[in-house]
């Protein structure tokens, strides 16, 4: 049979997605942003067409080049501003039955425990259809400075805190209250069984507790685990914790090289490499015909400009392109001592090695792309088939789709493009009142995490 594919829609509360400029164009809503209208609208769209799930990123970063907000990410509105979604979350809920919600927090901003009591609030708000998106940071030199502190974590020991955060906030779903030890019984007037509520002790390099967690168990306990990165150090966390992880797109050839390392050491983790979904960046151009689909295409292209460009670039990396030489590469650029911090790894090294552009390419290759990932056009027919031809070069499991001038552009490819999926088997329908991790397992009743995935093997230990 072929394999089911995965499609979500990556967002953020704000104007627009990707790091690009798109929307002034006539054909997007995104100022509408602030409205919960707008998202309603957005979440019927996606439940109708059989989307899995609207994953939110977030954060507290904005660009900085020479340590302050650029003009270009003001005024067009890249990657600033920015608004909590997480409040959105049972807003939609009570519009949709089987669409999922994943939300982006930190690991180095909260506590576990003010984390894992939010979650557990919107796990029972959805009946179980959240999933976190874990990120150890990102635009590290812009929060160092908003929380005021003195420098940037490093890059791999953000990944060493975030195991510690998980492991912590997992001992809170999975520990802190037997399955049984919740009674409500009006008539006895016995709410929950002391004996089935325990206290969570945990001490670690990082973070530390000992105490009681007041949030009941919800559907799922734990969400399901999403996490973003492909730098060494984050595909061996992605490997070890995640159940969704969602891959870098560069080249197909690149993203097949990324997905068979993850799968690989999910295997070394004792995973069962297949269970762990992986996904791709996807910005779609269709149209009812070619033509439509390029002139949507060739619009949204000309709206951009280098310096829009290097505005997100600095924001990832802390590196302002337009500072450095054109005509030399990065890896030049930094074996001669130059611009390299601990930031946007991943979109660092993708333009290392061999065949490494010059900074001139990779403007160019950035525009109109950002933090993007593949790009496909054309009418109905040929985007599934492009879908199609993604899937067998990468084996992904799915794509989140970035979209351009959302919502019209989401209600396009639900409607054009999901019924051919359809079509080819391609995608299962979730059924009303199954949780987010039963639909991407596609497994009825599968709500828990199970005491045999890695992340919880600290926690069963220590009951």
């Amino acid at each position: 049979m072929s394999k089911t594919l995965h499609f979500g829609v990556f967002e953020v509360m704000g104007p627009q997605v990707g790091g690009t400029y798109s929307w002034a164009h006539p054909r997007s809503e995104g100022l509408s942003y602030l409205d919960p209208a707008y998202w309603i609208r957005m979440a019927r769209i996606l439940e109708d067409s059989g989307f899995d799930f609207l994953f939110f990123a977030g954060g507290y970063g904005y660009p900085l080049i020479d340590g302050d907000l650029p003009r270009v990410a003001v005024e067009k509105g890249i990657n600033f501003p920015g608004a909590d979604p997480d409040y959105l979350i049972p807003i939609l809920a009570q519009h949709t039955d089987r669409l999922g919600f994943v939300v982006t927090q930190s690991t180095g901003v909260d506590h576990p425990v003010q984390l894992a009591r939010r979650f557990a609030t919107l796990d029972h708000l959805t009946r179980g259809r959240i999933g976190w998106n874990i990120v150890t940071g990102a635009s590290q030199n812009a929060v160092a400075d908003v929380f005021g502190h003195q420098s940037m974590v490093p890059h791999d020991t953000r990944y060493e805190m975030a195991a510690e955060y998980v492991e912590l906030a997992s001992r809170f779903w999975e520990t802190a209250w037997d399955d049984d030890a919740f009674v409500g019984d009006a008539a006895s007037g016995v709410f929950a069984r002391r004996d089935g509520v325990h206290r969570v002790s945990f001490e670690g390099e990082h973070y530390r507790s000992r105490g009681y967690f007041g949030a009941p168990p919800s559907p799922q306990r734990t969400p399901v685990l999403f996490q973003a990165g492909t730098s060494p150090a984050g595909r061996a966390f992605a490997a070890g914790n995640a159940e969704c992880v969602f891959v870098q797109a560069t080249t197909p050839a690149r993203t097949a090289a990324a997905v068979a390392d993850i799968r690989r050491l999910a295997g070394e983790a004792g995973r069962d490499p297949q269970g762990v979904k992986l996904m791709a960046g996807l910005t779609v151009f269709v149209g009812e015909s070619e033509a439509d689909a390029r002139r949507y295409e060739a619009e949204f292209d000309a709206m951009q400009t280098d310096e829009i460009v290097a505005s997100l670039y600095a924001g990832n990396t802390g590196i302002d392109l337009l500072a450095l030489d054109p005509d030399r590469t990065l890896q030049q650029i930094m074996d001669a001592g130059g611009p390299v911090g601990q930031m946007g790894t991943s979109n660092i090294e993708r333009f290392l090695g061999e065949d490494a552009p010059t900074v001139r390419e990779i403007l160019d290759q950035l525009r109109g792309r950002g933090t993007r990932g593949f790009r496909i056009v054309g009418d109905p027919v040929q985007i599934a088939d492009q879908i199609e031809a993604l899937i067998a070069t990468t084996d992904l499991d799915g794509f989140l789709i970035e979209p351009v001038f959302e919502p019209n552009d989401l209600e396009d490819f639900g409607r054009l493009v999901m019924p051919l999926l359809r079509e080819r088997g391609r995608l299962r329908d979730g059924a009303p009142g199954n949780s987010l991790r039963a639909r991407l397992t596609e497994t009825p009743g599968n709500d828990r995490l199970g005491a045999a995935h890695p992340v919880l093997a600290p926690a069963v230990a220590a009951r």
